[in-house]
């Protein structure tokens, strides 16, 4: 399909079966009066997949069920943004129930719409027009996702998302919502959060990390740390304690490697580099 961007300020229009700024993330779960809710809020992240900056001015998030037909109602805009590669921006849906957390970072954006939790289709738009298909030409991504989505990329629909479970992107854009998608713990990354991975260490405090070579899949901690969250060395978020204070998390499903640990500490954030052995 045709994508629109404009690239540091230049505008380009160009065909491509793979888009640069893409749905990265959604997770329809949020504020359902069950206790497997996560978050008290859905939320969709873009993400830049490319490897130059883009620029989205007057682009568009649009949303419907299932089955429905897309309405200018159930949209909304996307202040001007510009995202280097691998940056993402999260835009908070919905409205606040009765179970789950505070998102763990700050939105970048907050909407308004209620994402059916198990089936339905999201849209990022170039333009506020309305689209009838994911082949419009205004359509930049494109996701429809559960089991009875009537409109999706490629051959088949994404997996179907939970109160407990987000659909992620597993690599990148080959335009084909089955394979592009995966079920997995929801971790929201926001405008500034995509690239602290990639930072150095920053206001550690003695004792944040006591193991900073980790071999025992535990991170121990120095002081209890409240909202830990690890990042990959390209900047990826990997994985995200959302329970309060703790002196220790386990980190048996993360391979090999080297990350950075954040956290705060008497509501001051902090953030060490380790290495899994």
């Amino acid at each position: 399909m045709k994508k629109t961007f404009t690239i540091l300020g230049v505008v380009a229009l160009f065909a491509t079966s793979n888009a640069q700024v893409v749905i990265n993330e959604i997770y329809t779960g949020g504020g359902t009066a069950v206790a497997t809710s996560v978050y008290k809020y859905d939320f969709i992240e873009l993400k830049n997949i490319g490897t130059t900056s883009v620029t989205l001015t007057d682009a568009y998030i649009q949303y419907t069920s299932k089955t429905g037909v897309f309405t200018s109602a159930n949209s909304h805009v996307i202040p001007t943004i510009t995202l280097a590669p691998g940056q993402s921006y999260l835009i908070q849906e919905g409205n606040a129930g009765s179970k789950g957390a505070d998102l763990p970072v700050t939105p970048d954006l907050v909407g308004n719409l209620a994402l059916a939790t198990i089936t339905g289709k999201v849209a990022l738009t170039s333009n506020a027009t309305v689209l009838t298909s994911p082949t419009d030409t205004n359509v930049l991504d494109f996701v429809g996702y559960g089991i009875t989505a009537n409109q999706f990329e490629g051959a088949s629909y994404a997996p179907a998302p939970s109160n407990a479970l987000s659909i992620s992107r597993t690599s990148g854009d080959t335009n084909n919502n089955s394979a592009d998608f995966a079920t997995g713990t929801p971790s929201p990354q926001n405008f500034s959060g995509a690239t602290l991975g990639i930072s150095d260490v920053k206001n550690v405090k003695s004792l944040f990390v006591k193991n900073t070579l980790v071999k025992n899949d535990e991170i121990i901690f120095g002081e209890n740390v409240d909202h830990v969250k690890i990042y990959g060395m390209s900047g990826q978020l990997v994985k995200t304690i959302v329970s309060s204070k703790t002196n220790s998390i386990n980190v048996s499903d993360l391979p090999k490697g080297n990350y950075i640990v954040t956290g705060t500490i008497d509501n001051q954030s902090v953030s060490q580099k380790i290495m899994k052995d």
